[in-house]
């Protein structure tokens, strides 16, 4: 089905010719009115309408609807404010200053985002290749389950040295783009296309990286991608290093959830202790993922209150998960199973259709 064009309604040259400009960046061709559309759908379809403070008061009786933007020319008046609560308008833009907010809005509706998407990081709360391989293996079934139950879904292997989350979900032949392809993006990166050019492996779209020796991936590149995949809605999943590079430090701030793995043993919980330390500051809310079976008077209780953190689950050992994966069965691909109970259970708790709780 072919989306509705933006709107523009305004009867300013001067004005238009700006609009027009912003619309050209963003990669939209709007309609233009002079006045309220006579057609009812003209005014309610488009995904945003630009209405301008020339026009604002002949746009007073018309139906209010959702993404109405007042956009005004080099002009801070107090009155524009009461135009647009008249209008219904969410904002008021002025330019130049909110020109690149424009276009971003202008863009948005062009790729038809439906909302930031719900992301979360999993980090191990230890090191040694048994940490790195949990964390892994909960990123990759919290994105099997995501995509079960019927959200748009997209897998980011954060983790450079990890081994490739692709080869994990049997995908590594599978033809796509990988991080090193990504490595100049800077700035907005479309959304649309991001999904389109990556590997699609059981209904998540992936990003891995190469068998080639992985380069670093600036932060900037970090930023313009998952920027670019949170705005298409759904469920974002990144495996994490347990570094602070500047590259993780970026994309421990994209985070609206961490989630810290964490082995029921002291010498995990003493090391995890760190993490919440040099992690903790970048994340927005960060808690604490548990894993049996328990060492002596250990609990999942007591490990989050240690490292005060709130309890996000007990993940519950599963000892066939290796086997599985030596049958070439990703981790958390068999929804009956532990792993696969527990994404389950997580996403109900945490996300809602089309977007984050």
């Amino acid at each position: 089905m072919r989306r509705a064009k933006p709107l523009i309604v305004t009867e300013d040259l001067g004005l238009l010719d700006d609009l027009l400009r912003l619309c050209a960046a963003a990669g939209v061709e709007p309609e233009v009115h002079h006045r309220v559309p006579e057609r009812r759908a003209s005014w309610t379809d488009p995904p945003l309408v630009l209405v301008g403070d020339d026009a604002a008061a002949h746009c007073r009786g018309a139906v209010r609807r959702p993404g109405t933007l007042l956009v005004a020319r080099d002009r801070d008046d107090p009155g524009l404010w009461r135009l647009a609560v008249e209008l219904g308008a969410e904002s008021v833009l002025r330019l130049p200053g909110a020109e690149s907010l424009l276009v971003d809005r202008l863009a948005d509706a062009a790729e038809g985002a439906e909302g930031a998407a719900l992301t979360v990081g999993v980090v191990g709360g230890r090191g040694g290749a048994g940490a790195s391989t949990l964390a892994s293996t909960l990123a990759c079934g919290l994105a099997l389950a995501a995509a079960r139950a019927g959200h748009r879904t997209l897998l980011v292997d954060g983790d450079p040295l990890g081994g490739g989350l692709d080869v994990l979900l049997g995908g590594e032949r599978e033809e796509g783009r990988r991080w090193p392809d990504f490595a100049a993006s800077k700035g907005r990166l479309a959304g649309g296309a991001l999904e389109e050019s990556l590997p699609s492996l059981r209904g998540v779209r992936v990003l891995s990286w190469g068998r080639e020796a992985a380069a670093p991936v600036p932060p900037e590149a970090v930023r313009s991608v998952l920027a670019a995949a949170r705005r298409r809605g759904g469920a974002v999943v990144v495996d994490l290093p347990r570094g602070s590079d500047p590259s993780s430090t970026e994309a421990l701030a994209q985070l609206d959830l961490g989630l810290l793995v964490v082995p029921a043993e002291l010498r995990a919980v003493a090391a995890a202790h760190r993490m919440v330390s040099t992690i903790g500051p970048a994340v927005r809310d960060l808690r604490a993922v548990v894993r049996g079976p328990y060492a002596a008077g250990l609990d999942e209780r007591w490990v989050a209150d240690a490292l005060r953190l709130p309890l996000a689950g007990e993940l519950p050992y599963d000892p066939g998960i290796v086997g599985d994966q030596d049958a070439g069965v990703p981790p958390g691909a068999e929804p009956r199973g532990p792993l696969g109970r527990f994404c389950a259970a997580f996403w109900e708790r945490v996300l809602v259709p089309g977007g984050a709780a």
